[in-house]
């Protein structure tokens, strides 16, 4: 009997015990369905289960609760941003797809008319530079000595093709006509020096000159001549015309036409001008990845530089002799491919800015602004639900780029902070580095925020990434939930005085 009453007592005690942890796991439970279901914004918001010391936000020797993660999703299609996409010609009125950059190149000719004066006048006129600045677009520039054409013609100024004694070759072949200078000459090179100091006087500090193709060399700038013609200069010649531009621009990218090795060892971009070409892009393709002749005695000038585009930038003009419905439509596989394998930040000159909205081929085009240039966003967000007495909170903050390339300037990025009623209460600089999130990494970096003097209630955290001509966020987020200033939410907390 008595062991029948002890098997009754434990048997009372294991019911309440399993009572007991019943209700346990219930208010638990309700306690993390009242916080999912508190949600200020459209993403969601999970807590942290952990019962490390980890999972708790320890500030300024404060204890608080157990931190949100707010995860974010991805948005698709293409991304109108600064410094990427389609660079048509200056030149144009209307351009039919959006852009943020645009193309302009300058003869020598029309450059320098009279031996030390500069008309750069015409050329900003020209090319309108007031209007691309007003617009928020960036310029792209190629300064060119030598454009074949259908009549035959000079391309430096007069008073120069006398100085050098007509020292040079005309020509007329399948390129067009035009003459070719002999680069090598002294007197040619000190005048071309002054030319870009010039250029670099002008523009060397102007925001708005986003990247330089080095020109100067060969037919259209592109560092190469008809067979038939005397060939460009030695490696030691070049180099000086590359030097020229960095002493004049040593601030902004410049974009070489091959992999030389002065572009390696100086850490330059590369351009491609003849994008969307099969045969074409896969020799360009071929030189940065392992190297090749240039000229005859010159077998290794070309350099390895497959890794150039995490540092530099890589562009180029769309190849004239495929039309845009090959290039969007019929190949379009073959065009995000050889995109792709580059490292694409930009298409420019030439492109699709023609192609009206909405076209049959509007599609593709959206496929290849979706896949070029960078494309940066807000993976996860973790910082607390409340904050009690606490001077400072921690925010960890997960970024990713989903593009094929990185953003090239050290633009600055911004933290702030809204109270309950959406208004700016203020704002902290975040000392990272955005060229560094590079494509399919992730990016992860801790902000420490003062509480200051802020009363009870809920705040809102926002990021956005400035424009330096502005000062102003710059940078659509591949995120949701944008507003329209470009300043993303990235969640909110409560102050618990």
């Amino acid at each position: 009997m008595r062991d029948f009453n002890n098997y009754k007592k434990r048997k009372a005690n294991r019911t309440r015990r399993a009572k007991f942890i019943a209700l346990l796991v219930l208010f638990f439970g309700v306690f993390v369905l009242v916080f999912i279901i508190f949600d200020g914004l459209n993403v969601r918001q999970l807590i942290s289960e952990s019962s490390k010391a980890g999972s708790l936000g320890m500030v300024s020797g404060k204890v608080m609760i157990k931190n949100q993660l707010i995860k974010f999703n991805p948005v698709s299609g293409p991304i109108l941003n600064p410094l990427m996409g389609l660079s048509p010609w200056a030149t144009i009125k209307v351009s039919e797809q959006p852009h943020t950059l645009v193309y302009a190149d300058l003869s020598w000719r029309d450059f320098e008319p009279l031996e030390g004066v500069f008309d750069f006048d015409t050329f900003e006129k020209k090319q309108q530079l007031a209007r691309w600045r007003q617009e928020g677009k960036r310029i792209v520039f190629r300064f060119v000595v030598d454009f074949p054409g259908s009549e035959s013609h000079v391309d430096i100024p007069d008073w120069l093709f006398e100085k050098i004694n007509r020292d040079g070759e005309f020509y007329d072949n399948a390129y067009g006509k035009g003459f070719s200078p002999n680069y090598s000459n002294p007197i040619f090179m000190k005048y071309h020096n002054l030319a870009i100091k010039a250029l670099g006087n002008r523009y060397g500090k102007d925001p708005s000159i986003a990247f330089i193709e080095l020109g100067s060399l060969g037919h259209w700038g592109e560092w190469h001549v008809s067979s038939e013609l005397e060939q460009p200069p030695s490696e030691e010649v070049r180099d000086q015309y590359v030097y020229d531009y960095k002493d004049a621009f040593p601030d902004t990218f410049l974009l070489m036409r091959r992999p030389f090795s002065i572009a390696k060892k100086l850490n330059l971009g590369l351009f491609n001008d003849q994008t969307g070409f099969l045969e074409g892009t896969n020799l360009w393709l071929e030189w940065i990845e392992n190297g090749g002749a240039y000229l005859p005695g010159e077998e290794n000038t070309l350099v390895p530089m497959p890794e150039a585009w995490k540092t530099a930038p890589i562009g180029g003009e769309q190849v004239t002799n495929i039309s845009n419905e090959d290039l969007y439509d019929r190949y379009l596989p073959t065009t995000i491919t050889l995109l792709t394998e580059s490292h694409a930040t930009f298409i420019g000159p030439g492109g699709p800015y023609e192609v009206l909205q909405g076209s049959p081929l509007q599609s593709g085009i959206d496929q290849v602004l979706s896949t070029i240039g960078y494309r940066l966003s807000v993976v996860q967000v973790e910082m607390p639900f409340v904050v009690h007495n606490s001077k400072e909170i921690q925010i960890k903050f997960s970024l990713r780029n989903d593009g094929i390339a990185p953003f090239y300037y050290d633009w600055p990025v911004q933290v702030y902070l809204f109270n309950g009623k959406g208004e700016l209460l203020s704002f902290y600089p975040m000392q990272m580095d955005i060229r560094k999130i590079l494509p399919n990494q992730v990016y992860n970096i801790d902000f420490i925020l003062p509480m200051g003097n802020f009363g009870s209630g809920k705040y809102t955290i926002g990021l956005a990434i400035l424009d330096p001509i502005t000062n102003l966020p710059g940078i659509e987020l591949a995120n949701e939930n944008l507003r329209e200033d470009l300043i993303q939410e990235v969640g909110t907390f409560e102050i618990k005085r």
